[in-house]
């Protein structure tokens, strides 16, 4: 390689470096230099889902190339169109603080609106939900803009969607300040308004001064590229972190000018589309082997240090350009260098290096300072001021253009990446393929989610089948030519009708095992990176098989399993009217179940009693506790006809529930209503109805694990012992007892408990790669890998607790709050779960236990269940 870049150096055709985004000031400048020493490179940046629009619009506004940046946690008022800011919008990272935020504190707490096509997580945590299609987005957003500038406008839309709007408005001059407003929508005109609407009411959830370095791809600069390739203008191609032949929705260009390029080298941990078709292959390291830094916001830089030494015979991007400058230091060599000189400022780098972070001050974040322009040469405030003046896009303009958007008669198309998915590069894990979506609650597959009116008129629809499966119909898609056949369809509660949504992030072929080879490529759609498209849907024949981890899709009207008020009420009424404790017969009077024991308890107040707190307010729903149980625990992966067959086996599950009416309290009332058992008010047509999802229903999470009672009816069916409780409270499993009877299961109320059909590690028919030794180095071998024809279920992560207190044993002192965590709990950002040890009075925990929202679920049962969790409370109120 170093000969062909030599050869190249002065032949008159470019190197091109074709990379993702970095945000590292390290890489930044080792580019810069590498241009200078070979002075031919053309580094160009390409993200597989772009955010070209929103940074292309901050630049015309504020003169750098960056990403807005928000602070939810400010926002007493959020305002959405279409940014599914809690799933992957804008490479995501927003949970945490908008959580903080959810949860009711001296009675308050912030209100979200959200205004989208599809049913998102994030649309799905929202106190207001208007389903509205991109074209509609865009004129509601216009009008949104011009009322709150002072102009007259008139909208043609839905009268109750242009009451939600006006309400929306007065709730924004309510808030001013307070507000923040979003967008996910691929249009420079949306994203100039959104930075102007921040703007012109002075939000303090936004910060232009500090925005974020994330995708930083240059769409122009792609399609440039390829341009240049198949013109016979590029010498060489050398591509890391990205796989353009899987992502790039004009591939066939890529390919065709790559067959022209003399040298193509990809860096890569693994073989892919990208791999296949390049002339050399570059075994690259993954990140956990690999020194590197970065500025994901701005002022704000980090530090990484390899985990473990590398693998196998690999080397990283960034250590091949220093060898091919000819340079002897190594990467971490290099990274000192750039801190020391320019990021530090005069600070400690062994003290920032055992930190892991840096922040400048402000004076030094507005300076020049930066490893790149240094190297360049370049006045970086003089080039923002020339970028700012040739880059104006004039507001009125695009207010404008948006209040006359249309989509032409088609239905919208909205291509959006799942949380557990992302963009595809991590297809060939099978913990995430199994992953269960958070809203369609299915896993292994990408599909087109339908609104119920626009499948009906289609003919599109889903059912179940005897065992208990889901299966659908299957639709063709057409985006300007380009057609994707027999895509799985959903029916989604939510959708906006009118509309359409695909996830990226399926259809690999290349490199990846059979059994992962699920769904179809989307990014053949992402035509000119828009993730807004005109498409035409087709029926196709034949029907699909889901593996869906939830049929139930509603609660019908058992209030009890999810409480929820409104924060009026939450504000103005006593807890016992919105936090009801449920009552059972004891000598023919009604008294509160909680009062009742089964059996005489034991003395839990000596030694550590462990208990977990789950925040329904502060869960979202992402599912990273789910990922973190897997990996912590050694659950095994089971495939999609297993998962078919309800034999999924995850220790931890995040129910998701739809109302039927337009809210929950609307379906307690109406089951509260019915009077008889037919009739138009009976309870047989009645619950009937209560299964059918509204149009655009109200949406709740529910994390449910073991619930470790400390009446646990499991326990006391167990015919030879294997399941008993322990004296810190957990319920616990003695895998060499259990010879799988089941009747634990059978007697579980919140049905927690698995059971292995199957002998999963070590077998050919289950090879999800946990058969090799490379896998098997996942294996956490403090967790037993178990055997088949036994239960297991969640243990509170005992391995976790038991070496907490031994190393406190160990040292001579006493557990702090907060030490003893569990793998969901420590995974979960929000904080919506807390775990801990409620004899200490201090704790958190503790206080937790004592709050007025705090409940268990089916408390009438009896169990005394160790979970417990806190009532949902929804900011609903209208201006």
């Amino acid at each position: 390689v170093k000969a062909k870049l030599a050869a190249l150096k002065n032949s008159g055709k470019q190197v091109a470096l074709l990379t993702q985004t970095y945000a590292s000031p390290s890489t930044s400048r080792l580019i810069e230099e590498f241009k200078v020493a070979q002075g031919n490179v053309n580094h160009v940046t390409y993200d597989a889902i772009a955010e070209d629009t929103a940074i292309t619009a901050f630049e015309n506004r504020y003169g750098e190339r960056a990403l807005a940046d928000y602070n939810f946690e400010k926002a007493s008022l959020i305002v959405s169109f279409g940014a599914d800011f809690l799933g992957d919008w804008q490479g995501g990272g927003y949970d945490s603080g908008y959580s903080k935020g959810r949860i009711p504190k001296n009675g308050k707490m912030s209100k979200h609106i959200q205004i989208e096509a599809n049913m998102s997580m994030t649309g799905a945590n929202a106190d207001v939900r208007i389903p509205l299609t991109p074209q509609f987005q865009k004129i509601a957003l216009a009008y949104v803009y011009t009322k709150l500038n002072g102009g007259n406008a008139s909208i043609e839309m839905d009268t109750k969607y242009v009451a939600k709007l006006d309400n929306l408005i007065a709730d924004i001059r309510k808030n001013k300040s307070a507000t923040v407003v979003v967008s996910g929508i691929d249009d420079i005109n949306v994203q100039t308004i959104v930075l102007a609407i921040n703007e012109m009411l002075s939000s303090a959830a936004f910060d232009a001064k500090a925005p974020k370095y994330i995708r930083q791809g240059n769409i122009k600069a792609v399609n440039t590229l390829i341009a240049d390739m198949k013109a016979g203008k590029v010498g060489a191609v050398i591509v890391d972190g990205v796989n353009p032949m899987y992502s790039l929705p004009n591939a066939a260009d890529f390919k065709a000018g790559l067959e022209k390029v003399d040298m193509s080298l990809t860096f890569s941990r693994n073989w892919n589309e990208t791999t296949e078709v390049s002339t050399h292959t570059a075994a690259s390291n993954h990140y956990l082997e690999s020194w590197g830094d970065a500025e994901i916001k701005k002022g704000n830089y980090s530090l990484m240090q390899p985990t473990i030494r590398e693998l196998f015979d690999t080397r990283q991007f960034q250590g091949a350009l220093l060898k091919w400058m000819g340079s002897d230091k190594s990467y971490y060599d290099y990274i000192k260098e750039t801190w020391t000189t320019f990021v530090l400022n005069g600070s400690d780098w062994s003290k920032a290096l055992q930190d892991g972070i840096f922040v400048a001050a402000s004076d030094v974040m507005n300076s020049d300072a930066d490893p790149k322009m240094m190297v360049a040469g370049q006045d970086k405030e003089a080039e923002a001021a020339m970028i700012a003046s040739e880059n104006t896009t004039s507001i009125s303009s695009s207010v404008r253009s948006l209040a006359n958007a249309t989509s032409g008669g088609a239905m919208e198309l909205i291509l959006y990446s799942k949380v557990g998915m992302g963009d595809g590069q991590q297809a060939n894990n099978p913990w995430l393929q199994e992953f269960p979506d958070p809203i369609t609650r299915v896993t292994w597959d990408n599909y087109v989610t339908v609104s119920k009116a626009d499948a009906a008129r289609l003919g599109l629809e889903n059912w179940n089948v005897a065992n208990g499966g889901l299966n659908g119909s299957k639709a063709n898609l057409t985006v300007n030519g380009v057609s994707i056949a027999n895509v799985p369809v959903i029916v989604q509660p939510g959708q906006a009708i009118g509309s359409v949504g695909l996830s990226f992030g399926y259809g690999k072929k290349t490199g990846m095992k059979s059994e992962m080879q699920t769904g179809v490529n989307a990014f053949v759609l992402y035509q000119g990176f828009n993730n807004i498209q005109s498409v035409t849907v087709e029926k196709a024949a034949g029907e699909h098989e889901f593996a869906s981890v939830q049929l139930q899709k509603t609660l019908m009207g058992r209030g009890d399993i999810i409480k929820e008020t409104i924060l009026e009420i939450f504000n103005t009424k006593d807890h016992a009217e919105w936090n009801e404790v449920p009552v059972v017969s004891l000598n023919h009077n009604e008294v509160p179940a909680t009062s009742v024991d089964l059996w005489t308890s034991f003395d839990r107040s000596i030694g550590h009693y462990f208990n977990m707190s789950i925040d329904l307010n502060a869960c979202t729903g992402c599912g990273a506790c789910v990922i973190a149980c897997h990996a912590e625990n050694n659950v095994p992966v089971v495939g999609k006809e297993e998962v078919r067959k309800s034999r999924d086996m995850h220790w931890l599950r995040i129910d998701r529930y739809y109302s039927s009416e337009d809210t929950f309290e609307d379906d307690n009332t109406k089951k509260d209503e019915f009077d008889g058992l037919s009739g138009d008010k009976g309870s047989l047509s009645g619950f009937g109805e209560l299964e059918d999802p509204s149009a655009n229903p109200q949406v709740v999470f529910q994390p449910v694990m073991c619930q470790h009672c400390n009446h646990a009816p499991c326990e006391t069916v167990c015919p030879v012992a294997a399941t008993s409780h322990g004296r810190q409270g957990q319920n616990q499993m003695a895998y060499n007892r259990c010879v799988g009877t089941r009747y634990c299961a059978n007697n579980c109320p919140y049905k927690v408990r698995r059971f292995n059909w199957f002998l999963y590690n070590n077998n050919e028919e289950f090879d999800y790669y946990m058969n090799n030794d490379l896998g098997k180095m996942v294996v956490n071998p403090d967790v037993n890998v178990r055997s088949r024809g036994v239960i297991e279920k969640c243990s509170m992560c005992i391995q976790k607790t038991q070496k907490t207190i031994l190393d406190a044993k160990r040292d001579g002192r006493v557990i702090e709050d907060g030490e003893f965590q569990t793998a969901c709990s420590s995974a979960c950002s929000n904080g919506a779960i807390v775990f801990g040890d409620v004899n200490d009075k201090e704790s958190k925990i503790a206080e937790l236990k004592k709050s007025d929202r705090m409940y268990h679920l089916l408390e009438s049962v009896g169990t005394q269940p160790n979970v417990f969790y806190h009532v949902k409370v929804r900011n609903t109120n209208e201006a």
